[in-house]
């Protein structure tokens, strides 16, 4: 078993795409209108399945908000180094949230971004082939 995506609902589909497209760098991999039953989907990611899992950004017409409630907590991306994924979200017009620095008690560093939406995202410092740096 593995994961294939995690779904968001947006209130705003081009918004959404855009964020994650510009600001954190993933391609648009495909969009699925659906008229009849008022939604239409966006896939992004860093590449397709199996090999890489997706988010599939879904839009309900006509709902522009919705409440995260408690239970979501984010999604986490790894990234090189934070300090420049930040700066470099910063200059796409991304909200970091949290700047980078060590997790608390640990020695990972970490940052946050949140989307326009408020989804949080966490950037984790990770070496190239995806092992811990610490």
């Amino acid at each position: 078993m593995r994961i294939l995506h995690t779904m968001l609902r947006v209130g705003d589909l081009q918004r959404s795409i855009d964020f994650y497209t510009n600001v954190l760098g993933m391609k648009l991999l495909r969009v699925t209108e659906n008229p009849e039953y008022k939604y239409t989907l966006a896939f992004v990611g860093y590449g397709t399945n199996p090999e890489h899992a997706e988010l599939e950004l879904t839009y309900n017409y006509g709902v522009d908000n919705y409440e995260l409630g408690t239970a979501y907590g984010h999604i986490a991306i790894a990234v090189a180094n934070a300090v420049e994924a930040c700066s470099a979200a910063k200059a796409a017009g991304g909200n970091v949230t949290r700047e980078a620095g060590p997790v608390k008690g640990g020695k990972t560093v970490i940052a946050f971004i949140t989307d326009p939406d408020g989804y949080k995202i966490e950037l984790i410092e990770r070496n190239p082939d995806g092992s811990r740096i610490d």
